[in-house]
């Protein structure tokens, strides 16, 4: 059995209490405890590969601050900035990332939209050997994938493919099974890319529920989708329902559940193995697969977070652009 070892120093003893922040629940702990002029945990590590993590700093009077690890030199990038990273032994970051050649640059478009009322901040990029035949890839969130998934160096590995990568507005708005959002990106946003063989939605969290949504209200917009971790509220579970679109999601989901679709296209799920939402993409793949689709899920030992959709792009994105 592998034991982790949490330690905050706190010589002068100004804190109440240090608490470790994470993802993965009743799988760790999350109180440290003092002792003597630092606060420790001890504990079994969770069933993972790896996972992220800060720590909650609780002043004397009550406010709370989130820091990295002090003694733990691993980091990971977010758009909320980094996190502390434990490993387990054996754990390696996917080969192609040390291997993948320098990509090209991608080039900051605008794309205007009506129906939003809004420009959307967008990126393009191109292979070096990509023509007017080559797939094109339409990535939600996309600057951040690029910045803090190592994308763009994953699509230099991959035949000659073109990809979108698309910023939100208002994201989780127009993520979150938003009928103006399907009508804007089928109508607006997906013609005014160039032309394409084959159109692919790349998507993680609210930004593959939105994929998946313009999807099936205009089935011609993507011939292909890879969901990662797609937010997929259904009532079954109650851990989002805070969300302020919970109930619009869950109302989708379940006519997902319940309908055949116009169209089925290819679709690849992944999702980490200590997620919340698995037990919702493990539902949705049944549910694809039993309506037609070509549907396939993907488990990988991992959270919610951007280092985990990294490590699952290979080989099911290189597979999922095989088969279309």
């Amino acid at each position: 059995m592998i034991e982790i070892r949490f330690r905050y120093p706190d010589p002068r003893r100004r804190l109440a209490a240090v608490k470790l922040a994470h993802e993965l629940r009743d799988r760790l702990p999350h109180a440290l405890v003092r002792n003597g002029r630092a606060w420790e945990l001890i504990t079994p590590a969770p069933d993972a590969a790896r996972f992220e993590y800060q720590f909650e700093l609780v002043a004397r009077d009550g406010s709370s601050s989130w820091v990295l690890d002090p003694e733990n030199p691993r980091t990971a990038s977010g758009p909320w900035g980094d996190k502390s990273v434990w490993e387990a032994p054996g754990y390696a970051p996917p080969a192609w990332l040390g291997e993948a050649p320098e990509p090209p640059p991608a080039e900051p478009v605008t794309i205007a939209s009506r129906i939003l009322k809004a420009d959307l901040p967008a990126l393009t990029w191109t292979h070096p050997e990509a023509t007017e035949r080559s797939p094109m890839l339409v990535v939600h969130d996309g600057p951040e994938y690029a910045e803090h998934s190592a994308l763009l160096e994953y699509l230099a590995t991959l035949p000659p493919v073109r990809a979108t990568l698309i910023a939100p507005v208002d994201r989780n708005e127009t993520y979150s099974a938003s009928a103006r959002y399907a009508r804007a990106l089928a109508e607006e946003i997906l013609p005014r890319l160039p032309p394409a063989p084959a159109r692919v939605g790349v998507g993680a969290s609210l930004g593959a529920l939105a994929l998946f949504h313009a999807h099936r209200r205009h089935p011609d917009s993507f011939d292909a989708l890879f969901l990662q971790s797609g937010s997929f509220f259904r009532r079954a579970e109650s851990y989002e329902r805070w969300f302020p679109r919970y109930e619009r999601i869950a109302r989708f989901v379940g006519s997902v559940h319940r309908n055949r679709p116009e169209r089925a296209i290819p679709v690849v799920l992944t999702c980490g193995t200590v997620e919340e939402n698995l037990a919702a993409n493990r539902a949705l793949e049944q549910s694809l697969r039993a309506r037609g689709y070509d549907a396939r899920l993907h488990e990988i030992r991992d959270g919610h977070n951007w280092v985990a959709w990294r490590d699952s792009f290979d080989p099911h994105l290189r597979r999922l652009l095989q088969r279309i």
